[in-house]
Order: structure tokens, then sequence, then C-alpha cells
């Protein structure tokens, strides 16, 4: 039988050394892979949209709902407060901070209702927005003009306007219509065309002439229709040659297939007119419903100064 020999001191010493070069080596691979792999933490779970639904939901629980549309819609009105003369769609949506299709959608609502009124393609406050800040007696002096110009209207037998020279321009105040006497379609800028409507011709002619020159040098005469006045100067002797208590009568100068006639109101510093339109196939009618309105005006007295 084969004997085992001891193992001599060079090898036992050889083997330990081996063995302790496997052990740092074990200890150096351990910290390395520590090292490289992260120690597990404590997840902190973030919210979720579902989370997110839920706290808003909570918030909302504690805090007045709001609703937009009325948001917009009363921005839009305190819109039209900056605009002396009226506004346009476009200058109330910019002002309001709207975009033009939900303007148009409130400002069609706000005009049915009537805290909005258009004219001459502007927006002006309306009757139900009339108390707002004014007293109750000037709320009435307006509604009792409404009724009488509704009075003229059926009377006549034709549409009727109220107009004021306000700030250097033209301001249409109101309209009483009906559909079988529909006002005329402001399909020009009434306000720049003076020159051409007995309303326009009516005020500038109650003006001095520096102030006509003056209306007439911001908004000079353009041709709508073949018998409107382009010149300047043959429209400044026309406005100077109209008398104080007379109707001015205008025939297709501003739109075709209608005619009118303003009546001049002159009481202390407000220059305003009531005028009428009727289609050009009553044309005959003119003079003699123009005087009748003559008539009607000098009878209502001031009921214009509101």
């Amino acid at each position: 039988m084969d004997q085992i020999a001891e193992p001599s001191e060079n090898t036992v010493t050889s083997t330990a050394t081996s063995r302790a070069a496997n052990t740092a080596t074990s200890r150096a691979a351990s910290t390395a892979t520590s090292s490289a792999v992260p120690r597990a933490t404590t997840a902190v779970p973030r919210k979720t949209t579902a989370s997110r639904s839920a706290a808003a939901r909570a918030r909302a629980g504690r805090e007045p709902t709001l609703i937009g549309s009325v948001q917009r819609a009363l921005r839009l009105l305190e819109a039209v407060g900056g605009f002396r003369q009226g506004a346009t769609a476009k200058q109330l949506a910019r002002a309001a901070g709207l975009p033009l299709g939900t303007a148009y959608h409130l400002l069609r609502t706000l005009t049915h209702e009537g805290y909005l009124r258009r004219a001459d393609g502007r927006f002006f406050y309306g009757e139900s927005a009339a108390g707002f800040g004014r007293s109750d007696d000037r709320r009435c002096e307006r509604q009792g003009l409404r009724e009488r110009m509704g009075c003229l209207r059926d009377e006549l037998g034709a549409a009727v306007y109220f107009a004021r020279y306000r700030d250097g321009e033209v301001q249409l105040v109101d309209v009483a219509e009906d559909p079988s006497r529909p006002a005329v379609e402001p399909w020009a800028d009434f306000r720049a065309t003076a020159h051409a409507h007995a309303i326009g011709q009516c005020l500038l002619g109650q003006l001095p002439e520096e102030e006509r020159r003056d209306h007439l040098a911001r908004h000079p005469p353009v041709g709508l229709t073949p018998s409107t006045l382009t010149e300047e100067a043959v429209v400044l002797r026309r406005l100077a040659s109209l008398r104080p208590t007379m109707p001015v009568l205008e025939r297709q100068e501003y739109a075709l297939g209608t005619v009118c006639a303003a009546v001049p109101i002159t009481i202390g510093p407000l220059v305003a007119t009531m005028a009428l339109s009727l289609p050009v196939a009553e044309a005959d009618r003119l003079d003699a419903v123009a005087r009748q309105l003559r008539c009607s005006v000098g009878a209502m007295g001031p009921s214009f100064v509101f």
C-alpha cells in the first residue's frame, strides 16, 4: 500500500498564500458588486392621473363652481364700455382676449337678450344694460324715446332712426323697424359716409363750418352710388345751404333702392336728428312723410337729452 506523504513546509506556505489571495479576490469582487448594484430604497409613489383628478375633485368641493361662458360674456360686456363709439366683433374679441368665433356666439346671445344692440356693424349697450350704473329717470327717458320712435314708425309707415354727433363722429343711437319696414342695411361704414346719407348730412349741417371741414378731412367723400356727391367743395356748399329747421332729403345717395329724410334736433349743445327711410318705390311719399316727421319731432320736446 502506498503511503501518503506529508506536505512539505514549502507546500503549506504556498497553499496558505493561495487561499489568502483567493479570499482577497472574493472580497474585492463582492465590494465591486455591491457598489455597482444600488441598494434597495423605499419607493415613493408618484401621483397618477387618477390621483390628481381625485385631488382636483376634492378642491372643487371646497371652491365655488365658476361658469366659464358667463365669465367670457361679462368680459365682452366690460369691453363694450371701453369704446364710446361702439366696437366691431373683432375689436371686442381682441379687447376681451377671446377667440373670434367664441366672441361671435356670445355677442349674438347678448344682443338677443337686449344687453347689446348692433348698429352700423358695431355693438353698443342695449336696453337691458341701460340700468348698469344709470339712474331710473334716465332709463325711463330712453325707454320713452324708443316707444315714441315705435309709434312714429307705425304712423309714417317707415323705418325710423335717431342719431347724434358726438366726439367728432356720427353715432346711430337707435332704430325702430319691423319686417314690413326694414331699416337700411349699413353696407358701408355709417360714420365714414356722413356725406352720403340724410342722417349724416343733417348732422354735419348743424356744425360750424370748421368742424364740417375737419370731419370731411378725416372722412373724405367717396362715391357709393351714381348719385353720391364726391367733391368736398360741392359737399360743403350743399351743407351750408341747409336750413336749420327743415328736413334733409336724400335719394339713393347712400344705398340704391332707398330714399331718406332727416329732421334736425337742436336742444342746447345736442346735435342730433330723427330720420326715416322708404323704399324707392314709395319715393313719391317722401316729402309728405318728412313734413309729418318734422311736426312730430317738434312736439316731442326735449326727450332726446339722455
